[in-house]
């Protein structure tokens, strides 16, 4: 069995990351914990509520409940990015070209690498922001749909329409897709068409017994890994219209012990997989093929991350014990 490090921390883990190679971990307290030969803690917020990793300069995004933006960088460095005094910061993410985007309310704000801030009002609170992979866009997902957003240029948005409370949004690596994770037991897609105009084409994965809180992509972009079953359902997207008509793998199933996070490896196609008792697979896509990287503990699994190498593991739990889980040993 490979090795773990453990960490007691005292709360809830709202997510944990590796920067250069150093694991996060943060605490809904709004504390960091930084481990690198020793352990660092740094004060961000008062009260953290939302969290993305920046992969362009290796650093967090962080918003709290104290209405501040903050970048952590590698070495535990916190700065200031945007601050909204005596508002919910609820929701951060890290895009191309140095911009950031957050939002608390109605309205996602983006800063661009300039430093102007441009707004984008939508009708219902914002429940999740995306960033195109291409192109300075952004998803923004809203009560019945996702509301699609040009940064740089003036235009009206999009609106991608579904009935219903869609409570995150994530693009696909090709930027082909968009999917959103919903307050009824089910994740919605649309296929965005490239022809300026033409209809996006739904896609609804349904018969999941609990609410999708986790979603991670395969390393190539073929792949959706997702929670809220007691297997960590993975939906193929390699076709040319995803899903549609085609069953989900299963991996990992364990009877009557849901999956609570989920997390693709960066290189192959494999995903480790986090359960309501603190126990963590790994398993492929190929076979099926199951490892068991952590024995249950106190709280369920709530984040999870890959070292770029794909070496190492780090996780975080709802009752603050956490680790490195390490595959070379």
């Amino acid at each position: 069995m490979p090795t773990v490090a453990p960490l007691d921390l005292e709360g809830h883990v709202v997510g944990v990351a590796f920067l250069k190679d150093t694991p996060f971990f943060a605490e809904a307290s709004g504390t960091i914990h930084r481990l690198d030969h020793g352990h660092r803690t740094i004060e961000a917020h008062d009260g953290l509520l939302s969290l993305d990793r920046d992969e362009a300069n290796d650093s967090l995004l962080t918003g709290g409940e104290d209405g501040k933006v903050m970048r952590i960088l590698a070495d535990g460095t916190a700065s200031l990015v945007a601050e909204a005094p005596r508002k919910w910061i609820s929701q951060v993410a890290a895009g191309p070209q140095g911009a950031v985007a957050y939002a608390y309310g109605k309205t996602t704000h983006v800063r661009i690498a300039d430093g102007t801030t441009k707004d984008f009002p939508e009708e219902r609170t914002v429940e999740g922001i995306a960033f195109a992979p291409k192109g300075l866009r952004i998803a923004v997902a809203r009560y019945n749909g996702v509301s699609m957003h040009w940064v740089a240029i003036a235009g009206q948005p999009v609106d991608l329409e579904w009935k219903g409370a869609h409570t995150g949004v994530t693009f696909s690596p090709d930027g082909r897709f968009v999917v959103t994770s919903m307050q009824e037991n089910a994740l919605h897609g649309w296929k965005l068409d490239a022809k300026a105009g033409a209809e996006a084409r739904h896609m609804r994965m349904t018969g999941y017994p609990a609410k999708v809180k986790s979603l991670s992509w395969s390393a190539k972009g073929k792949w959706l890994a997702s929670s809220g079953a007691p297997a960590a359902i993975v939906w193929p997207f390699q076709g040319k219209d995803g899903p549609m008509g085609k069953a989900p793998l299963e991996l990992g199933t364990r009877a009557n012990i849901m999956v609570t996070a989920v997390a693709c490896h960066p290189a192959e196609d494999v995903v480790a997989i986090g359960y309501e008792d603190g126990m963590i697979l790994a398993a492929r896509f190929a076979d099926s093929k199951e490892v068991l990287l952590r024995r249950p503990g106190k709280g369920a699994i709530t984040a999870m991350a890959w070292s770029k190498n794909g070496r190492q593991l780090v996780f975080g739990s709802a009752a603050g014990d956490c680790g490195v889980v390490d595959l070379t040993g």
